[in-house]
């Protein structure tokens, strides 16, 4: 009976034993260097403050590029594009480059944008405006959403002072034509030359 006993205790000591060689045993955790994170970090930041220092980089070499191609009005870079569009595809090439529609803000800048649409896209033509009533008629906002600080539009027609086309007509152009630049309301669907526009900062 004693033999049999010390069969059963020696059979599950065996059995404890291969499930504990079984088990995987546990590592206990390494503990991390605070010093060597602390300068992975710090590698990390001059890695990343130096690829924001490239794309500024490239932002300003783009512009130049732009500056040199088109014109600098007040701080602005105009650059023409002869090609005729919808007003939203001419808006949307616009933003494609990082700029936005031309959008004069004092009557100067408008008669040097206007001398400057003449030489790039022809005497006689229009161009889009970053300036438009689609949300609320008769509300003109630039292409942020905030109301227009300058207007020049053309009021020389008695009968059918600009703007005038009302819901079907709600994207403004400026006139090379005429001698001071002025401006008048068009359907946006119309295809006109574009000039855009970009802030150096």
């Amino acid at each position: 009976m004693e033999l049999r006993g010390v069969c059963v205790l020696l059979g599950a000591l065996l059995l404890v034993n291969c499930s504990l060689q079984q088990t995987p045993s546990r590592k206990k955790p390494v503990k991390k260097d605070a010093t060597k994170d602390h300068a992975i970090e710090e590698l990390q930041k001059q890695i990343n403050d130096i690829v924001d220092e490239l794309n500024l980089l490239k932002e300003r070499q783009a512009l130049q590029t732009v500056c040199l191609k088109g014109v600098k009005i007040h701080g602005k870079c105009f650059l023409a594009d002869p090609v005729r569009k919808h007003y939203h595809t001419a808006s949307e090439d616009c933003n494609a480059l990082g700029g936005v529609l031309s959008t004069p803000t004092s009557s100067d800048e408008n008669d040097q944008l206007r001398d400057y649409v003449r030489q790039s896209v022809g005497p006689d033509d229009q161009i889009w405006l970053g300036v438009n009533d689609m949300a609320t008629e008769g509300t003109w906002v630039d292409q942020t959403g905030s109301g227009a600080t300058y207007k020049n539009w053309d009021a020389s027609d008695a009968r059918s002072p600009q703007p005038d086309g009302g819901k079907s007509q709600n994207c403004a152009t400026l006139s090379a034509a005429s001698r001071s630049g002025k401006w008048s309301d068009e359907n946006c669907r119309d295809e006109k030359a574009s000039v855009c526009q970009f802030n150096i900062v």
